[in-house]
């Protein structure tokens, strides 16, 4: 079964054509960094038109890598949400479009799932439940797994997103977007034991994250000032690299101390990962402790990407008795998470 996917959530415009929701025959990726970089951030506008400009030339490209005309395809999969409305749109009418053309099933498929299913990829006989901990830029979370659809959020940020911290240190040190990949080359010059930054704590909560104290913490340091506001002055250049390095561990560290410790709590045989963070080396070397085999997205996996709404697509249309979705399907910003079906 031929499965092709489209994403367009925020400012990658991708499309993928997956055999058997595990083999990738191509997986198109056009990205904007270099168009939004400017802003310090993506710039919705920008990206709904440059979605438009680039969609049906990266499907093009898709079949041709994956040596596969209209006729071969199967199944149309594409994420409807959560993300930007108008990068939504464009995706999604893509899809219906190519369906009614190309007289296929279409389903549309949750963006955030489909990062988890990208470690997933890479795992030949999933054992359940497992541990599922996303971490991107817009979000921040833990869910028990049972299996495909079945999930149980157990612990998610209260403010900010680990991706999305990152980027907005980065702006305090004056390092460019995206501020992930920044921090983390800017840490290895750095002692992470410098500062003594902490992540915060939600009482009664402890699956739970809080980063906007720590992110808040930093900001008093670059400034030079004490947490009551006093004494302000500039940050000596050769302190950046230790501002790094120490909110790096420290965001780090509690991502992986409570997800290790979710997994041992909930009796979790396997540990599934994705989303943009998961490309930092730090957080793997913490992950190396890890009793349980810990499953990381593929190579090109990790940031957004067609190829594992592909894949997750191929699952939810078993799932759905071999019956697409219905054309009046609309995106949607935002999607609360699948819980158990059963508990």
């Amino acid at each position: 079964m031929l499965v092709l996917g489209i994403e367009t959530t925020c400012d990658e415009t991708a499309c993928a054509v997956v055999q058997h929701g595990k083999k990738i025959l191509s997986n198109v990726i056009a990205s904007q960094i270099d168009l939004h970089t400017q802003y310090g951030g993506v710039y919705p506008e920008l990206a709904c038109r440059r979605h438009f400009d680039l969609i049906i030339p990266i499907v093009d490209q898709a079949l041709k890598e994956a040596h596969a005309s209209p006729a071969d395809i199967d199944l149309i999969s594409v994420a409807y949400g959560p993300g930007l409305i108008g990068a939504l749109l464009l995706g999604v009418h893509a899809a219906k479009s190519l369906a009614l053309a190309w007289n296929k099933p279409f389903v549309g498929v949750n963006h955030v799932e489909a990062h988890l299913y990208a470690a997933w990829m890479g795992c030949e006989e999933p054992e359940f439940p497992a541990l599922g901990v996303v971490i991107s830029g817009g979000h921040t979370f833990l869910v028990k797994m049972e299996s495909i659809g079945q999930y149980e959020v157990i612990g998610q940020t209260v403010d900010d997103a680990i991706g999305e911290a990152f980027d907005k240190v980065a702006v305090m040190l004056d390092l460019p977007y995206p501020g992930g990949p920044e921090i983390e080359k800017l840490a290895r010059q750095g002692d992470p034991k410098r500062f003594p930054f902490k992540a915060g704590v939600v009482k009664g909560q402890p699956w739970n994250f809080s980063f906007s104290g720590l992110k808040t913490n930093v900001l008093y340091k670059v400034k030079g000032q004490n947490n009551d506001k006093k004494a302000p002055s500039q940050i000596q250049e050769h302190d950046k690299p230790h501002i790094a390095a120490s909110f790096q561990e420290a965001a780090l560290k509690d991502i992986s101390t409570k997800a290790l410790a979710a997994a041992e709590q909930f009796d979790c045989k396997m540990i599934f990962l994705g989303g943009g963070v998961t490309n930092n080396l730090r957080l793997r070397e913490l992950f190396q402790s890890s009793k349980i085999p810990v499953y990381w997205p593929l190579g090109g996996l990790s940031l957004d990407n067609a190829a594992m709404i592909a894949g997750l697509g191929y699952h939810v249309f078993q799932q759905k008795n071999y019956q697409g979705d219905s054309f009046d399907l609309e995106p949607k910003p935002r999607i609360p998470f699948r819980t158990l079906l059963s508990k």
